[in-house]
């Protein structure tokens, strides 16, 4: 299966981040686990973002390429933001997970137009957060929300993000948990880093506690 990879330029802006360990991800509270699978809770938080048509792989590279020169300056007043993680991308509904960068195809649009985000770090707000210079950014909310997560390491590859897909809603269905949107699928790690060191997660939003059919999921 043919690899989801960035170009080099992208390699070149993301090693002119921050160190690993000081990158900002979202916060988020476990309530439940099994079968290796994480449900947690996010709150709500800002993001960049901007769609994109092309494949995946297409898609991916140049609403990174845009959002980047957004965080390295291309913005009113010229601040360079720091720049989160991981890298998400979903397809087929309005993401919902995100950080920095988040990808999906949406419903509303052609199947080949993705929404692109970075998540805004914690210290702005929506008045402080700098404007775009570039109409094709907005600044955006990415909502409270429930996941199943499974992490898993190594590579990039279509096949092995399928074969995670289907052990997560495997568990998932074991559980009796019930999806409210469509797979994001996010890479905590640069192009650089050995396959073998990268780690990856696949997130599925789900349906309040209340409307689980048969599920344990916890109430708040």
């Amino acid at each position: 299966m043919k690899r989801l990879t960035l170009l080099a330029p992208i390699l070149a802006l993301w090693a002119l981040a921050e160190p690993a360990m000081a990158i900002e991800k979202p916060r988020y509270r476990v309530v439940q686990e099994f079968q290796g699978i994480e449900v947690r809770e996010y709150p709500p938080y800002l993001v960049a973002e901007t769609e994109v048509s092309g494949s995946r792989e297409e898609a991916g590279n140049a609403g990174f390429r845009r959002l980047a020169d957004y965080i390295f300056g291309k913005n009113r007043g010229e601040k360079k933001i720091a720049m989160t993680a991981p890298v998400a991308q979903q397809e087929g509904a309005r993401i919902a997970m995100t950080a920095p960068v988040a990808q999906q195809e949406r419903p509303d649009r052609a199947p080949s137009t993705w929404v692109i985000q970075f998540m805004i770090p914690s210290e702005y707000t929506r008045e402080t957060v700098p404007e775009p210079l570039d109409p094709a950014i907005r600044i955006a909310e990415a909502p409270a929300r429930r996941v199943a997560a499974l992490r898993y390491s190594g590579t990039w590859s279509e096949e092995r993000y399928l074969e995670k897909l289907a052990e997560l809603r495997a568990a998932m269905a074991k559980e009796g948990l019930r999806a409210v949107g469509e797979p994001v699928w996010a890479r905590y790690d640069p192009p650089f880093m050995p396959w073998f060191l990268r780690t990856n997660e696949i997130l599925i939003e789900l349906a309040p506690a209340s409307d689980q059919s048969g599920g344990r999921l916890p109430s708040p």
